[in-house]
């Protein structure tokens, strides 16, 4: 059993102010796997206090001072990498290939591309006519909340760029997959990290992060997870009117015409819906076929969902591992269950756990055919590895179909016509287009339409997000 009962504030590891404990459970098993404390409002307050205490002389530093300290905490990241492979592997189930090769890999890449932004970025430049200094100060005090499915990744996006920018933190990770943001917080630590700078309590939404978003010493929240969560978030921050940035949910639609070569396309499509067992908010997870190849494309859909492996996160190997919760894993079935009595028609995986697992959080890879936009399967985020399969006539049909959601954040397109590629993606309402299986680098803007969010992450963009601008005028 993993021991992690403390929590790190001034550049110290300090018991918490509360006796609540909770247990981590690994996913694949349902066996605790480490124990945390949980925080309560005094730890709030304290680590706010700490970041609040910091700021000033953080605020101050150099360019060349955070470039150094971000490059320190690279260096350690880089050798503490299979610690965290581990960690991520434990706490959600991610499994050994796939969190030495894409989970992990995302907190080097945010820490780099943020590092290059910041190096090129001009804090100071004359305003466009002239007269004028414009000045780009750090917004403060920052809370940052993370969530559990790319827990490093969403991370490394938040506190790369604060540390960037000059702020101070209160970063609370997910209480049930913290194991990865403790390892960083001792790697921030082995960096040298000045105390108060960075500083981290795990707690519960209701407690820890209503009182990070309400706090008056607390200047802007960075929020990762599901609309409803950002909704409260916002609402608690009104009050004081600090900055609120927000990633959220999404239903990504993923549009596959004639033209694309079919089978790689569709082979794509359920590989990159079924990616981290389903669990990625921009996962493409409606996809809307042109009619002319919809029943190809359905029974291919059902023969490489077939072909999925499900299997255990110890394991090395291309497959998907268990969903992270009890709770998840109940709501998926409620979803798959519901979408069946709506009349969707099943074509792959189901209701139940696979073949072979009697313990472990595992979903079967699920794929629906012929479901309608106005069914709930077709409009809820799942969050989990299941497919829903929709014709369309015309290219203006698919483009209203793909936009006919609540969220924005992310849309897939496939298609053999350069022109029509150029031409649809810039119809679809979402903040990022993916064409043929383009895969962008990390300083890529990261971020919604729609209730998917406000703000960009990723590189300079992320940057700016904590950055304020001031206009210095001399007479």
């Amino acid at each position: 059993m993993i021991e992690k009962r403390q929590f790190y504030i001034g550049g110290s590891w300090v018991d918490p102010l509360g006796p609540d404990e909770m247990d981590v459970v690994n996913p694949a098993n349902e066996e605790a796997v480490a124990v945390i404390s949980m925080g309560t409002t005094a730890d709030v307050d304290r680590a706010v206090s700490a970041a609040r205490g910091a700021f000033p002389g953080w605020a101050e530093t150099s360019v060349d001072e955070r470039a150094m300290l971000i490059k320190r905490i690279i260096e350690v990241y880089q050798r503490r990498t299979p610690e965290m492979d581990t960690a991520i592997r434990l706490e959600m189930g991610a499994p050994q290939t796939f969190a030495r090769e894409q989970q992990t890999p995302a907190g080097i890449g945010h820490l780099t591309a943020t590092l290059e932004a910041l190096q090129s970025h001009r804090f100071e430049r004359p305003s466009p006519r002239g007269g004028s200094l414009i000045v780009h100060e750090p917004v403060g005090v920052c809370g940052l909340i993370t969530p559990w499915n790319w827990p490093i990744n969403q991370i490394a996006a938040k506190v790369a760029p604060a540390l960037a920018a000059g702020c101070t933190m209160v970063l609370k990770p997910s209480e049930i997959a913290p194991l990865s943001a403790l390892l960083f917080a001792e790697i921030l630590d082995e960096a040298g990290c000045p105390a108060g700078v960075f500083n981290l309590v795990i707690g519960d939404g209701p407690t820890v992060g209503a009182a990070m978003s309400a706090h008056p010493d607390i200047d802007m929240m960075s929020f990762t997870g599901s609309t409803r969560a950002g909704v409260s978030v916002a609402k608690n921050a009104a009050p004081t009117v600090k900055r609120v940035a927000l990633e959220l949910g999404g239903k990504s639609a993923n549009l596959l015409f004639a033209d694309a070569d079919l089978e790689p396309a569709i082979r794509y499509s359920l590989e990159s819906c079924f990616l981290n067992s389903g669990q990625s908010c921009d996962a493409p997870t409606r996809l809307l076929v042109e009619a002319k190849v919809y029943d190809q494309a359905v029974d291919l859909a059902a023969e490489f969902a077939g072909q999925t492996k499900v299997g255990d996160p110890a394991r090395e190997g291309a497959h998907i591992g268990p969903v992270i919760s009890g709770l998840q894993y109940e709501k998926i079935q409620g979803h798959i269950e519901r979408a069946i009595a709506d009349g969707a028609r099943l074509v792959a995986g189901g209701p139940g756990k696979p073949d072979g697992f009697d313990r472990g959080f595992f979903v079967k890879p699920t794929v629906f055919a012929d479901v309608t936009n106005s069914m709930a399967i077709a409009r809820t985020e799942v969050f989990g590895p299941v497919l829903v399969m929709t014709p369309f006539q015309t290219e203006e049909e698919g483009i209203a179909m793909a936009n006919d959601t609540p969220y924005g954040l992310a849309a897939y397109l496939q298609t053999g016509d350069r022109e029509r590629a150029n031409r649809v993606a810039r119809k679809l309402r979402a903040g990022s287009v993916y064409i043929n299986g383009g895969s962008p680098d990390w300083d890529v803007p990261f971020g919604g339409y729609k209730q998917s969010g406000n703000g960009r992450e990723y590189g300079e963009f992320g940057l700016e997000d904590f950055l304020e601008v001031k206009a210095i005028t001399t007479a």
